[in-house]
């Protein structure tokens, strides 16, 4: 089974303080000008964003803890302990991307070398922020599904994070269809739009959705850890 979505960014109900933690403020602790700065890149945003997501649903899944693997068809993943014990009770899975489309980040890019370098951080942000929301779209979504069937989803886990090579979102793209959403993968592993993501929902009883938990991973090139680390 395969699902495809589309939003308009006025969907996704995006607000300034969606993008105080990434840009690295507290509450209430905003200097100028990035109030202006935020309130113009949001209502800039409906013109750049061209936001598509999806996911293929695969009945069953072999996860093999003392391997650290998870099989899906021919394709078997090794994306750390961290992503195998959060999944151990899923009994079936979706793999899943989303874009915000390549408008918002060609956009920050255009501002940032040929202007405003603080303006273009700013639309930079809020294209990650973008597909974020979007994707918990989808994941809210997928949850009301699934729970028809008294299941449950886990968190959604992505290549590149928690320990998990980003060189296996190859391995992800070969259960996809080609194009999925518009979205291409270099031979470097990169998604083009730059602001995609995708990656592994698990589904079956008893799974429950934690949010991101910083503490379990070591990343130190991830954004969330950063913000995490530096608040301590």
């Amino acid at each position: 089974m395969i699902k495809e979505f589309r939003y308009s960014f006025e969907d996704l109900s995006v607000v300034p303080e969606d993008l105080y933690e990434l840009l690295g403020f507290e509450d209430g602790e905003i200097p100028e000008p990035f109030p202006e700065y935020i309130e113009s890149a949001i209502s800039e945003a409906p013109l750049l964003c061209n936001i598509k997501g999806g996911y293929r649903y695969f009945d069953s899944l072999e996860i093999n803890h003392g391997e650290k693997t998870i099989k899906i068809e021919a394709q078997v993943f090794s994306p750390s302990k961290i992503v195998t014990t959060q999944l151990k009770k899923s009994t079936s899975a979706v793999l899943f991307v989303c874009t915000a489309g390549a408008g918002i980040s060609n956009h920050a890019y255009k501002i940032s070398t040929e202007s405003d370098p603080i303006m273009g951080y700013v639309f930079d942000v809020l294209g990650s922020i973008t597909v974020e929301k979007a994707m918990d779209k989808i994941q809210d979504t997928l949850l009301e599904t699934v729970q028809k069937q008294q299941l449950d989803v886990s968190d959604r886990y992505s290549p590149g994070y928690c320990e998990w090579s980003v060189a296996e979102q190859h391995k992800l793209f070969s259960l996809l269809p080609s194009n999925f959403c518009d979205i291409q993968l270099s031979d470097s592993s990169l998604m083009h739009p730059i602001k995609s993501v995708s990656g592994i929902i698990g589904i079956g009883k008893g799974l429950k959705q934690k949010g991101y938990q910083c503490q379990w991973c070591n990343d130190e090139n991830c954004i969330y850890g950063k913000l995490k680390r530096k608040k301590k």
